[in-house]
């Protein structure tokens, strides 16, 4: 068996990205590291995030001996692959807001993305549309409140449907027939948008696509050697978390859930 699958995330939102990998690849090995001490990502300076994430991903790497790295966090992509390429000698996959998929299953031509106000505002999500979207009419809403109410949800607290509905009235007012969820936090509440958005609002993450980007660069490793995980690793940055993330995680099938130390 080759080294553990590392999948880095500001918060809890890179699990949406986790799940899918886990389902095609049942057999390898999982760390799981989330720089919560800093979310959410799409408040903080690009100097700040590049700098940040190259040398916490690259020491946790090299820690546990990783095969294959993958940003599981649409913010942190838009911006830190070229640099941690550049520091790590293994593939490293990002996300990629799924744009694309978007405008080709859209029968009404008018799609929206979701995602935070930094990936919304950044010229690599334009890009993205000016080459796979530009016959559609294409809103962008950003929201960091989104995050927030999906880690909460990942703690075991309710989410608050008024405050959801609030958020996502601009979404309704668009008339979007395909919503990208471009963050990797709102997959986590898929459920809840689909009870405000309704059943003509198809909903898209990038999750299954990373999932199999994995597989193929990691084919032939013995993926298929065992019927699941030898080990489960969750690491974190602050310095502690509550009881309810802990049991959270626990229950998700982690068995190490610590702070993460460099």
């Amino acid at each position: 068996m080759q080294g553990p699958i590392l999948v880095f995330d500001s918060g809890i939102g890179g699990l949406s990205v986790l799940n899918e990998i886990r389902r095609t690849l049942p057999a390898r090995d999982y760390c799981y590291l989330f720089d919560n001490a800093r979310l959410p990502y799409g408040e903080l300076k690009e100097d700040e995030l590049i700098s940040g994430c190259v040398a916490l991903v690259a020491e946790a790497a090299s820690q546990i001996k990783a095969s294959l790295v993958v940003i599981a966090c649409n913010t942190a992509s838009t911006l830190v692959l070229p640099a941690l390429r550049a520091a790590l000698a293994i593939p490293v996959v990002g996300v990629v807001p799924a744009i694309k998929p978007a405008a080709q299953s859209s029968q009404s031509g008018i799609i929206g993305l979701i995602a935070t106000p930094g990936t919304v505002r950044r010229s690599y999500t334009h890009d993205l549309v000016a080459k796979f979207a530009s016959h559609c009419q294409v809103h962008m809403f950003g929201s960091s409140e989104l995050v927030v109410m999906a880690e909460a949800k990942m703690a075991g607290q309710p989410v608050n449907m008024t405050d959801l509905s609030q958020i996502l009235a601009p979404v309704r007012e668009a008339q979007v027939d395909v919503l990208v969820l471009g963050c990797t936090h709102f997959p986590l509440l898929a459920a809840e948008f689909a009870q405000v958005l309704g059943d003509g609002v198809m909903l898209l993450d990038s999750g299954k696509a990373i999932a199999s980007r994995v597989a193929h660069l990691l084919e032939g490793q013995g993926e298929h050697e065992c019927q699941s995980p030898n080990s489960m690793k969750a690491w974190y940055t602050t310095p502690s978390i509550s009881g309810g993330l802990s049991a959270s995680l626990h229950a998700y099938g982690f068995t190490e859930v610590r702070r993460f130390k460099s």
